[in-house]
């Protein structure tokens, strides 16, 4: 491990280790990646370039490192909080102050100049879920903050026209209003549902059902038993629904599923999501291979989009008690470790063929972000 950032991480590794109280070589896994991504992604005001070198910030990338280091102290973990604050602080630049209703920009510089880009749902959507992830696990003003802000990103979900009713209801999947996909519904769907839980607020509890009615009913193949990945204008009337169906679309429902079965004790819910995710692995798994391809027209792997996967099937663990979905989140990270980790510089590269074969060697920073995710929940148990 090169650079300050990582010789000072080092100082902190056995600190760290003792407070998650692991000796997994998951969490292990999990320090080292933080480190590459302090020494190769990270900027010094507390954002994280897309690319070594990039002057470029993205929204959600940067979100799912505040998600990765929530995860790193939920572990207890202490010292990642600094990380996890110093970047929620670095989104307000992100934040559309002159928009009545907010809502995140996609995009900025490193140094929170030019933000623009657009603003997404599932960006959007992203930024709240993890907030809350942070609102578990802080304390006081802090603590306070997190909820507000998730809270604001809510209402520029409900407020921004986002929603209508071309195809039957449903969120596009921004500004441009070309497309309605499955992900962008699914994330939005968990922040409301998991607002309501939280405040008892009962507009929540209606967005929450309304997204989940139009998913089930309009984005669901009930004769593959997974959820499609988005209905688009393509110069139609009616739109055009488009059948590929993606792993991390049917990782999100899952973990959607399971929110309904935690909030409403409903325990029909716990099935769907069972059932869900053994319709995934009979259709996006390689057992031959041991990981989750990309989607059913491209079976590449990549660390975040097939990693979701092993986020998703963990909790599902943690519902059910069965060790299958366990044993699959396992070999699915394992397969990522063993084919797309950069042995020599650090980091994981963006894609490979289901064999491994043909490494596409560019290093974003979000897959960096859901490695060190996923190897930190994998840690508990493995």
């Amino acid at each position: 491990m090169a650079g300050t950032a990582g010789l000072l991480l080092m100082l902190v590794l056995s600190a760290t280790q003792a407070a998650a109280g692991t000796n997994s070589k998951y969490w292990t896994n999990a320090q080292c990646i933080h480190g590459h991504i302090l020494d190769n992604f990270h900027a010094t005001n507390g954002s994280y370039r897309i690319q070594p070198g990039s002057s470029t910030a993205y929204e959600w990338y940067n979100v799912s490192q505040i998600y990765a280091d929530s995860t790193m102290v939920s572990e207890g973990a202490s010292t990642y909080a600094t990380w996890m604050n110093g970047t929620f602080s670095w989104m307000n630049q992100l934040w559309d102050a002159g928009d009545t209703n907010g809502g995140y920009f996609a995009s900025a510089n490193t140094s929170g100049t030019g933000a623009g880009g657009g603003k997404y749902v599932d960006d959007n959507s992203l930024a709240g879920n993890v907030y809350l992830d942070c609102y578990a696990i802080t304390t006081g003003v802090m603590r306070t903050n997190y909820l507000k802000a998730a809270i604001a990103t809510a209402k520029w979900l409900a407020c921004s026209g986002q929603w209508d009713d071309k195809f039957g209801g449903g969120f596009w999947w921004d500004g441009t209003k070309q497309n309605k996909p499955t992900q962008s519904n699914g994330l939005a769907m968990q922040l409301f549902l998991r607002l309501y839980q939280i405040t008892g607020q009962t507009d929540y509890r209606d967005w929450a059902n309304r997204v989940k009615s139009w998913l089930e009913s309009r984005m669901f193949d009930a004769a593959d038993g997974l959820y499609v990945w988005q209905i688009t204008t393509n110069g139609t009337t009616g739109g055009f629904k488009d059948l590929t169906e993606f792993t991390y679309d049917n990782a999100i429902m899952i973990e959607a599923d399971l929110l309904y079965s935690q909030i409403t004790t409903n325990p029909l819910y716990e099935i769907k999501a069972q059932t869900l995710a053994r319709q995934l692995n009979a259709r996006l798994w390689d057992n031959t291979y041991g990981s989750y391809g990309f989607n059913t027209k491209d079976r590449r792997v990549n660390p975040t989009w097939c990693g979701w996967a092993s986020q998703s099937l963990i909790k599902l663990y943690e519902v059910d008690g069965d060790t299958n979905w366990l044993n699959y989140a396992q070999r699915n990270i394992d397969f990522i470790n063993r084919n797309l980790a950069d042995k020599a510089g650090g980091g994981f590269y963006v894609f490979c063929d289901m064999d491994g074969s043909r490494v596409d060697n560019r290093k974003e920073g979000v897959d960096q972000s859901w490695m060190q995710k996923i190897q930190a929940m994998m840690s508990r148990y493995r």
